[in-house]
């Protein structure tokens, strides 16, 4: 039995109980375009409560005057929809894909890639990629191709999330390949090295995310997914929950405040964490600017 509608067809098959859900790309890449925009053009509602009650136990009056600034512009940004900052940033996308999901009408990377070209042209948004890192670095144009991160999950939903990352901010993450004997506080020391690097470069005050474990490439990989957890949001287990909660005590704590100096450095530390190897403790440090941009849909 099958179903049509203008977008999608979703088709039924009994085989044994099995129970297939087939969505057309053209999906994707509509809810893609759209999702493009929405994250340039509005401050998620969480990180806009945590600016104001950044700025309301702010100590230093230059730190009160930047988040002022930084509100203001978040909410012309809302009204008018305009960038929030004229650096858009490259799509960074993360899709939780149900393991009784078919994707149908052309190739999914294809299809994330429209949405990304439309969503920036459309939208008006800068365009930064370079299609070759090093030796040529010609503006693709059209800031593409996206940064596409997939992962199968139970169900038949599809769970898109958008997370736009400026350079300012993406430039001062880092690294550190730790061995367990460092422990807790060698991750707070690694994290800490990180932070205080980076100053105010990151245009703060930053959202900082954290992976711990895997391997080098999945604690960057952890960090990155980690902005994209809304910072209202702690982590389940006790443990990281008060390790977050330490961190951005510690991050705060350091002056550099929002650009010019103050209490305020970090709105939120999230962290994210994966079993490892037992000579290993990766720790990675994504950091973000006070511009945490993310949008997400469920198709």
């Amino acid at each position: 039995m099958c179903y049509y509608d203008a977008y999608e067809c979703v088709i039924y098959y009994i085989l044994g109980g099995f129970t297939l859900r087939t969505i057309q790309v053209k999906k994707v890449t509509e809810a893609i375009t759209q999702m493009c925009k929405d994250a340039a053009y509005y401050l998620p509602e969480d990180v806009y409560e945590a600016l104001k009650k950044g700025r309301e136990t702010e100590e230093s009056p230059v730190g009160r005057d930047v988040l002022d600034q930084i509100i203001k512009n978040a909410e012309i940004a809302k009204a008018e929809d305009r960038p929030i900052c004229q650096d858009t940033g490259m799509a960074v996308i993360f899709m939780e894909i149900g393991q009784d999901v078919h994707f149908e009408g052309g190739n999914l990377v294809d299809a994330v890639n429209a949405g990304v070209a439309a969503g920036y042209t459309e939208g008006y948004l800068r365009k930064s990629v370079v299609g070759e890192p090093l030796f040529n670095r010609k503006n693709t144009t059209n800031n593409t191709p996206a940064i596409l991160h997939t992962s199968i999950v139970d169900g038949d939903k599809v769970k898109i999330t958008i997370a736009p990352k400026g350079f300012g901010s993406e430039n001062k993450s880092g690294v550190k390949m730790l061995v367990p004997a460092d422990g807790v506080e060698g991750v707070k020391a690694a994290v800490l090295d990180i932070i205080q690097h980076a100053g105010p470069n990151p245009c703060p005050p930053m959202v900082v995310g954290v992976g711990i474990g895997g391997t080098m490439e999945k604690s960057a990989l952890l960090s990155k997914k980690a902005l994209a957890r809304p910072i209202s949001v702690r982590n389940e287990h006790p443990e990281y929950q008060k390790l977050e909660a330490e961190l951005l005590e510690l991050i705060n704590k350091t002056g550099i405040g929002p650009q010019l100096g103050g209490t305020t450095t970090a709105l939120a530390v999230n962290v994210e964490w994966f079993a490892t190897h037992i000579a290993g403790l990766p720790v990675s440090v994504n950091i973000c600017c006070h511009a945490m941009r993310h949008a997400e849909v469920i198709l």
